[in-house]
């Protein structure tokens, strides 16, 4: 597992090669969705996917840039599941199931309501723990996303570490 998510981790910074801004960002969000998933129990496939998802989730940005001018969250889940396709087949071995698995996730990683699944209540959490930090959210914004989104006793918690909402 671990070598299989390095493989794919050294080719999204490949794929990324020149964007700092966004290798510094896949990173983050990939170790903070690998710490919440621990420890939150997910057992080691849907671990294995979510580190996976987290590594690959912005992976539609170039495209949405190239096609529409902006990057937009839809445009990432509309562009994104075929890029992560592009990427994934350079980076090894993976199953169908986790292939389809992936790219949902990825096209759903800006959609917060009717979140049934844990891996995606994480991918979302940890996404929010970074952007609030790189896009200098305010206090206000980052305690309605955190009650209206964060539902992981983890990401509840490493939310109230960051932004003292004890």
């Amino acid at each position: 597992m671990r070598k299989r998510l390095t493989q794919l981790m050294q080719e999204m910074i490949r794929y990324d090669a020149g964007d700092v801004k966004r290798i510094q960002h896949l990173v983050k969000v990939h170790d903070l969705a690998a710490m919440i998933g621990i420890s939150e129990g997910l057992d080691e496939k849907t671990q294995f996917i979510l580190e996976a998802a987290a590594i690959l989730h912005d992976v539609g940005i170039h495209a949405a840039e190239q096609k529409y001018g902006v990057c937009h969250g839809k445009f990432q889940e509309e562009l994104g599941p075929d890029e992560a396709r592009k990427v994934m087949s350079h980076a090894g071995r993976f199953t169908e199931e986790e292939e389809e698995r992936i790219c949902w996730l990825i096209g759903h990683h800006h959609t917060y309501d009717n979140v049934k699944d844990i891996d995606h209540r994480i991918l979302l959490e940890a996404d929010f723990l970074v952007n609030s930090y790189e896009e200098k959210m305010d206090r206000k914004a980052i305690i309605s996303f955190g009650e209206n989104v964060f539902r992981t006793t983890t990401g509840i918690r490493m939310l109230s570490y960051m932004y003292g909402l004890d």
